[in-house]
């Protein structure tokens, strides 16, 4: 947000250190010019450096008085040099005045330019939040005996809605869960996210074979008038009572499942099985797989963003050695803050996607 118009600073502390520096070296450097100015004598004068200052006040304040306030003060410092240098041409003193009063008019044009772009900012910002509590709708953290925890990382802290989707429903057939992330970036990315968010909170509630409902978001997608975008995407289905628990696989990366005794596996698809919107191309129907999800059980549903984060030396994150040694966390909450302050520990550059990552652990 902009900053209050108070008009109290001249150095500006939210700057960042280095600038801070820069404009501090820029002022002892006109300071300097002053003293010199002043032991020079009176046949010269080095006053149209005093046209730098409104530039230096303007530096990082949100306030049009900075500026005109430093014009003020530059201009009566160059009355004092006058007085000090009479002999010094009247036309050189007139071009200092002139380039003090076109510099601070300069200086506060760009402080109001700059506020009017962060506001502008600001408002795109909130319209981006807003629909991303559209589109992305908090999940219950309970759901019968699952406890669900999900959290989403931007790659950019400017970054405020992106393609990764998650969505949690509970049906007549148990919970379904959906994790996914949309190819590339972008306004035509978030489209696509919330298409297949919408299919899937339609058709998840009324179809029962949940690699029916794969096909179904396929078709969907296959079917969009600029179907130019694909979806990797895990599809999960947990009965409301006992049984096994099922899982669609359409080209993500493979769930991790953690046991109490902290062995941990890969629910690897039984055949390979395109992303959303690509099945036309292999002609295959998508294929389910079942797997016991027992008491204190706990399962991890990630995008590429966590998977393919790499450290200094260029490896990638090892997801399902951390989960078994590191991330020691019980509750799903509590282990997505683990990982994800560890993933961003390890990602030297920072993180190159955003990243996704969903929790549940089955209780009594």
């Amino acid at each position: 947000m902009p900053a209050p118009d108070t008009g109290k600073e001249l150095l500006h502390p939210s700057l960042p250190a280095r600038s801070q520096a820069l404009v501090l070296g820029s002022y002892g450097l006109v300071a300097v010019a002053v003293l010199v100015d002043l032991v020079t004598g009176p046949g010269s004068t080095l006053s149209p450096v005093l046209a730098c200052v409104p530039v230096l006040a303007g530096a990082g304040t949100r306030s049009p008085k900075v500026p005109v306030l430093a014009g003020f003060l530059a201009a009566a410092a160059a009355a004092l040099l006058a007085l000090a240098n009479q002999q010094v041409p009247a036309a050189v003193q007139l071009a200092t005045y002139t380039a003090v009063a076109a510099v601070t008019l300069a200086s506060t044009a760009n402080v109001l330019l700059v506020r009017s772009r962060e506001h502008e900012l600001l408002q795109v910002r909130t319209v981006a939040e807003a629909a991303q509590r559209a589109l992305l709708r908090p999940v219950p953290t309970r759901a019968g005996a699952l406890r669900i925890a999900v959290r989403y990382l931007a790659a950019a802290a400017e970054a405020r809605i992106g393609g990764d989707l998650y969505e949690v429903l509970q049906t007549d057939y148990g919970t379904r869960i959906l994790l996914g992330d949309v190819q590339g970036k972008g306004l035509a990315a978030v489209e696509t996210a919330a298409d297949v968010l919408g299919v899937f909170r339609e058709a998840g509630r009324t179809e029962p074979d949940l690699a029916r409902l794969a096909e179904r978001l396929d078709a969907a997608l296959a079917h969009r008038p600029t179907a130019e975008r694909f979806v990797t995407a895990v599809l999960l289905g947990i009965p409301p009572a006992t049984g096994p628990a099922e899982i669609v696989n359409c080209g993500h990366p493979p769930p991790l499942l953690r046991h109490p005794s902290r062995a941990v596996t890969a629910l690897e698809p039984p055949d390979f099985a395109p992303p959303l919107a690509l099945r036309a191309l292999t002609g295959e129907p998508y294929r389910s797989r079942t797997f016991d999800l027992h008491r204190g059980d706990l399962l991890l549903l990630y995008t590429d963003g966590v998977a393919e984060a790499r450290n200094a030396a260029g490896d990638f994150y090892p997801l399902a050695a951390r989960l078994a040694t590191n991330l020691t966390a019980p509750e799903p909450d509590a282990l997505l803050v683990q990982l994800l302050a560890d993933v961003q520990s390890w990602a030297a550059d920072g993180l190159g996607d955003d990243a996704a990552v969903l929790a549940l652990r089955r209780d009594a």
